[in-house]
């Protein structure tokens, strides 16, 4: 049986009480499906669309209201993650719409590769934060490093400046591919043209979801990069002046 996509989501899984992905405590959902190839994906496992499970919209509705006594006074919401969980928009639209209704906050954890579609613009309506991570701002080291240039991710943060949607920019510091002072540099002229971030983080890079990649049998191209320090951070921070 078919399922209508607006009302059934592929979920990779959730956590009830996150606190690393947007303000206050979260309910994280994680979507299955991604379009790139990050080379430092933790998350290798929710690369697959035709893994994980179909939860409907009523189940995941009703999950998430458990914890809105938990969410609601810390200031936080629910955050919607993945995978690249623009690739469920339909899902998405009805699932914020609905949030809204109850007045939980909204929160979409993306790479903003997308094309600016009628459905893309409809649900960041709906979206009070964008976590934006910005994998490269160089286009061809983004293209090595993701499997895709950087035009859309780029395009994606203008869009959500000149419509002023509010946005966290990430970026995950890779020694050797995203820590030269050259590229942070350009990266920090990008930031100061947009209108809305409110916040500028640095993820250190990790060798924690290595596993993941052997345990499907994939080749991890990063085998020999090293994890990123408290040290590299705080260089970076500098370059950014954040």
């Amino acid at each position: 049986m078919s399922k209508d996509l607006k009302f059934y989501a592929k979920v990779h899984s959730v956590e009830s009480f996150g606190t690393v992905d947007g303000p206050g405590i979260r309910f994280v959902l994680f979507l299955q499906g991604c379009h790139l190839n990050c080379k430092y994906c933790h998350n290798r496992d929710t690369w697959d669309i035709n893994t994980g499970e179909y939860k409907s919209l009523e189940e995941i509705i009703a999950k998430i209201k458990k914890y809105k006594n938990y969410i609601m006074p810390s200031g936080g919401g629910v955050t919607v993650t993945g995978g690249e969980p623009l690739l469920q928009v339909k899902f998405l639209i009805e699932l914020f719409k609905r949030l809204k209704k109850e007045g939980i906050s909204t929160c979409i954890d993306t790479s903003g590769m997308v094309n600016i579609t009628k459905d893309i613009k409809e649900v960041l309506k709906y979206t009070d934060l964008v976590l934006l991570d910005i994998k490269h701002i160089d286009p061809q080291k983004c293209k090595d490093l993701v499997g895709v240039s950087n035009e859309k991710e780029l395009e994606f943060a203008r869009y959500l400046s000149d419509n002023n949607i509010k946005m966290w920019i990430r970026q995950v510091l890779v020694p050797g591919y995203t820590d030269s002072e050259e590229d942070l540099l350009k990266l920090k002229d990008f930031i100061k043209t947009l209108k809305t971030v409110d916040k500028v983080q640095i993820l250190p890079y990790h060798s924690m979801g290595k596993y993941k990649w052997k345990k499907l049998n994939v080749n991890y191209e990063l085998e020999n990069v090293r994890d990123a320090t408290q040290d590299d951070v705080d260089k970076a921070k500098k370059i950014l002046e954040i």
